[in-house]
């Protein structure tokens, strides 16, 4: 869809693709915010950019369809003649997190359960841990540190309850993207980032830092040994594949026009298939695997053309004293995203991970491909930069 040089309320109301779409000339800072939500769908959000003391701030105008076009040009407008006078438009219209907190309690008294403690233990957790760090904060300057500091403190000792502040403090912050007055959840995905994880017996497969896998991927392309182990190795970091998945791969499962390789149910963990994007990455390695010979059809056969041995990439990982195992690169991949703030549906679905709650499964009507297809390019761009020359 092309994208006119100032907005209309046909280009509003059809856009899919996410992203900020500015008013152009004489917009006086205002934009549109398309963006994909944890359940799949789009969300769009007015904002302008005004400067207020000499320091820039985003304010948000409300959702749309709720508030039209006409509406944010109107508001945007008015916040600009505000700004002019020296003004400040937010002022007295921004609650404090303590303020919006309250609303919220009030709002969801009516669905709580009559006799029920929720409504008793959402104020005394907010009133013990939450306001006095940022109670009085105007929402809209609130962070993610701000939420941070908030749970750092009692994270280890008293998880439960930090975990369960988190989702109140989100709560609240989707309360006021709705209402307007801020754009984004500062208690969302990065603060999962930044915490400790809770520490498991269970033994979690050697990874690698994210920033640290472009190195790996450099000596691996130099190696020398088979060229069919060293591609299967790139070629599953690149697409976050399960080693098996790779392992097993036929030319018959490659769509060239498409960009994308579809993983047959059989070989797939959760018995079901999966649709994975090519990035520009991944068709090189498979364009350079095309001169490997395997009567039987494989990707990355060995030397004498059967089915690569499945610790033949673990054993390359060892001799080349990486720090890691192949399998570990889908961990480096799940960081990288929840660092560049790719949602989690969306970093979950790369994956091929199986939904575990059996309500949220049986909404779930997409496998968000077209939103993974940009967030795989990214990550070969990130992973294999400077050229595509082995």
């Amino acid at each position: 869809m092309t994208r006119p040089k100032r907005l209309n309320a046909t280009f509003v109301k059809s856009v899919k693709r996410p992203g900020r779409y500015g008013d152009g000339r004489g917009g006086h800072g205002l934009s549109l915010l398309v963006k994909p939500t944890q359940s799949g769908r789009l969300s769009k959000t007015w904002a302008q950019r005004l400067h207020i003391d000499g320091r820039a701030v985003n304010v948000g105008l409300g959702p749309y369809p709720v508030v039209t076009l006409a509406d944010a040009r109107k508001a945007a407008l008015e916040n600009r003649r505000v700004t002019y006078r020296g003004g400040d438009p937010r002022a007295g219209a921004t609650p404090t997190f303590a303020e919006a907190a309250w609303s919220v309690v009030r709002l969801r008294r009516a669905t709580w359960r009559r006799g029920s403690k929720s409504e008793a233990q959402w104020r005394a957790s907010l009133q013990t841990y939450v306001f006095p760090v940022i109670g009085n904060k105007p929402v809209d300057r609130i962070t993610t540190a701000d939420v941070l500091s908030v749970l750092t403190p009692i994270w280890n000792e008293k998880r439960i309850t930090a975990q369960r502040l988190r989702g109140r403090i989100s709560y609240v912050m989707k309360w006021c993207i709705g209402r307007g007055y801020r754009l984004s959840d500062p208690a969302g995905d990065a603060v999962t980032a930044a915490l400790p994880h809770k520490v498991k017996r269970k033994q979690h497969f050697r990874a690698l830092p994210h920033s640290e896998v472009a190195g790996a991927m450099a000596r691996v392309r130099a190696a020398k040994t088979w060229p069919g182990i060293t591609l299967a190795f790139r070629f599953q970091v690149l697409t976050a594949a399960r080693a098996a998945e790779v392992r097993r791969a036929t030319w018959d499962e490659i769509d060239w026009k498409q960009r994308v390789w579809t993983v047959p149910a059989e070989h797939m963990k959760a018995g079901r298939e999966h649709r994975v994007p090519l990035s520009t990455q991944a068709l090189a390695v498979l364009r350079e695997a095309r001169g490997l010979r395997s009567e039987a059809g494989l990707l990355f056969p060995s030397p004498r053309g059967g089915m690569m041995g499945r610790n033949a990439p673990a054993t390359l990982a060892h001799r080349l004293a990486l720090g890691c195992v192949p399998h570990g690169f889908r961990s480096s991949f799940r960081d990288w995203t929840a660092e560049t703030e790719v949602s989690r549906d969306v970093a979950e679905a790369a994956l091929a991970h199986v939904v575990q709650d059996p309500v949220e499964a049986a909404y779930r009507r997409t496998d968000l491909f077209e939103q993974r297809r940009s967030v795989m390019e990214q990550w070969g761009d990130y992973v294999m930069p400077g050229g595509l020359a082995r």
